[in-house]
């Protein structure tokens, strides 16, 4: 698979209309399907979507809706048993593990509910490792600095909140300057104080560098800060709203 362009890191503050936007992502007919035992559970279930450059998109569910296998497909952690999905009109489906690992490499960041940083690591080498295989990353100062940062950077792990670790993991996550950015229950493990935070950090992201942006969560009040909407149920998609108006974190209550 060819290395796609990753997305311009301008700064963009227009509201998204996906109806004037080519998708980074299309998908159609996605399913997945795992077996356990004799029991063979269908997580995906034909799912049709698009995701738009620059785009804030929350996906909701119950446990077991497929959000999560859904968000792991589009970022190249995992493969669908059927169907098509492409990233910037590439093909994503029957690549190679060694294409999917360029493509998670150069195009996606994740975070994830635990922070999964390495304790004997300051805040700035937890993000300095990422900067080692990037082809264009920010300085990992930048990185720490664009989430709040830049006076803990040589703290360890054990030496900050939850609030403050997770932002690391942002800023390990964004510091390869990836066009994409997936977050699987960012704020999970925090108080709403805390997790409101977190939140404004991936605002801002999404909003300085045009880093399009999913973000799954079972707490339904993030979606009012979202473009779009996306709810999942029994591994299809239940419905699509767009927000006419996106709500500042701070204005959400949970």
């Amino acid at each position: 698979m060819n290395a796609a362009k990753r997305g311009s890191p301008n700064v963009n503050t227009e509201q998204v209309n996906p109806t004037e936007k080519t998708p980074v992502f299309f998908a159609r007919g996605l399913c997945k399907n795992y077996t356990m035992g004799e029991v063979e559970i269908k997580a995906l279930r034909g799912v049709d979507l698009e995701l738009y450059a620059g785009e804030f998109v929350v996906f909701l569910g119950a446990s077991g809706s497929g959000k999560s296998t859904l968000l792991n497909i589009l970022g190249g952690l995992d493969s669908a048993s059927s169907g098509e999905v492409t990233y910037q009109q590439q093909s994503l489906t029957n690549i190679s593990e060694r294409e999917l690992t360029l493509f998670r490499r150069q195009h996606v960041g994740f975070v994830f509910q635990f922070y999964n940083l390495i304790p004997s690591l300051t805040a700035l080498e937890n993000v300095a490792i990422v900067t080692e295989i990037a082809d264009n990353p920010m300085p990992p100062e930048q990185a720490l600095k664009l989430v709040g940062l830049e006076q803990r950077m040589h703290h360890f792990p054990a030496q900050l909140s939850g609030g403050e670790q997770q932002r690391v993991a942002i800023a390990r996550a964004i510091a390869k300057r990836p066009a994409v950015l997936m977050c699987d229950e960012p704020t999970g493990a925090l108080d709403s104080k805390t997790g409101i935070i977190v939140l404004e950090v991936l605002q801002n992201i999404n909003r300085e560098l045009g880093t399009t942006t999913a973000v799954i969560t079972h707490n339904e009040v993030i979606g009012e800060m979202a473009d779009r909407v996306i709810r999942l149920s029994d591994g299809k998609i239940a419905s699509i709203h767009e927000n006419k108006q996106r709500r500042s974190p701070s204005e959400l209550k949970w």
